[in-house]
């Protein structure tokens, strides 16, 4: 028994020691107002990896088939940086206020993180 509580001591230790952990620039990015006329806007949302052990992006899922995430998907070292960039599309959406969210599942210690996009797009005066 003392030979088990040992082991689950030490593998617990290693774990915690080999931490990966991100870090991003921003969570939420606000494009402002822009026209039905030019209805494609993107950004890039920055992230480190603040652990001590590579950092994978397992998946980036937006809320919408409007919005395209791409992302980094080669490990990052740690104090290395990646990137999401997100495209959004309103080709054919109504205009007005918008708000998608972006998740994003790794293998850091944090597992998800919920990135936004949001702006106004107005009507094409004609």
């Amino acid at each position: 028994m003392k030979k088990i509580i040992v082991m689950t001591m030490l593998l617990c230790g290693m774990t915690s020691a080999m931490a990966q952990e991100i870090k991003f620039d921003k969570l939420t990015h606000n494009f402002g107002t822009f026209s039905e006329k030019e209805p494609v806007v993107t950004c890039v949302f920055t992230f480190t990896n603040v652990g001590d052990a590579p950092l994978i992006i397992n998946q980036a899922v937006a809320s919408c088939g409007c919005t395209v995430p791409e992302y980094t998907k080669t490990p990052i070292k740690p104090g290395e940086k990646g990137e999401i960039k997100v495209t959004y599309n309103g080709t054919g959406k109504f205009p007005g206020h918008f708000k998608k969210s972006i998740t994003v599942r790794t293998n850091g210690t944090v597992e998800m993180t919920r990135l936004y996009i949001e702006g106004d797009m107005t009507e094409a005066k004609e």
